[in-house]
């Protein structure tokens, strides 16, 4: 069959290939050259003994209602596991990101003045803006090797977890789905008591590693 019939009758059937279509996110990251990663900075040395000072970031997708998709974006604490920071959003816009780094930086007591933030080398962490905002913040920024998921390995754990014990697909509305995020996180720093951290909730490891 010719090639300009099959046009024709998928453009009156309104058919579309959804087989190695590009990647929108690639296509601007390729067409944006001032994108850059950074260096492993943070090596995998999560424990630091002290608070504060070494943040992960990264993002995750959650269904819910009828296949909608939303995107949880989150920063750990990567020494006491304690979710300092998120954002759930319906895009994967750059906005998420830049909103989830404005609630890090208000959260309680600050951080240490040589802390850094993680990440894998995702269009968001490499975007010029995203990096220009990191280092108005005070932080030092780092990224995992690429296709390394072992250099972010607890943040991956934590959305793990999440996933397992959060019903996020029987949330009808995006208001019941951020809701439910925000109830088990506040469960998860406050109240889930963890064997790496002393048989302490991540609230009470920070509290512990302050007062020593």
């Amino acid at each position: 069959m010719n090639h300009k019939k099959i046009r024709r009758l998928m453009r009156k059937f309104h058919l579309v290939t959804k087989i190695r279509r590009a990647n929108p996110y690639k296509r601007m990251m390729k067409a944006t050259q001032e994108h850059r990663t950074c260096p492993n900075l943070l090596n995998r040395q999560f424990k630091q003994e002290k608070p504060r000072l070494v943040f992960l970031t990264d993002i995750t997708y959650i269904y819910y209602g009828k296949g909608q998709k939303a995107y949880l974006s989150c920063v750990k604490d990567s020494t006491t596991n304690e979710i300092v920071a998120h954002h759930v959003s319906t895009s994967l816009g750059m906005k998420m990101v830049y909103r989830t780094l404005e609630k890090l930086k208000l959260i309680e007591g600050g951080f240490h003045p040589e802390a850094l933030i993680h990440s894998d080398q995702g269009f968001h962490y490499t975007h010029p803006y995203f990096q220009q905002k990191v280092r108005e913040a005070g932080l030092q920024q780092s990224m995992s090797r690429k296709g390394n998921c072992w250099d972010n390995a607890p943040m991956e754990s934590f959305f793990g977890h999440f996933k397992d014990r959060v019903n996020h697909k029987a949330c009808r509305k995006l208001k019941e789905l951020k809701k439910k995020v925000d109830h088990y996180i506040q469960r998860y720093n406050h109240q889930r008591y963890q064997w790496g951290l002393n048989k302490m909730t991540p609230v009470q490891y920070r509290g512990h590693l302050l007062a020593a």
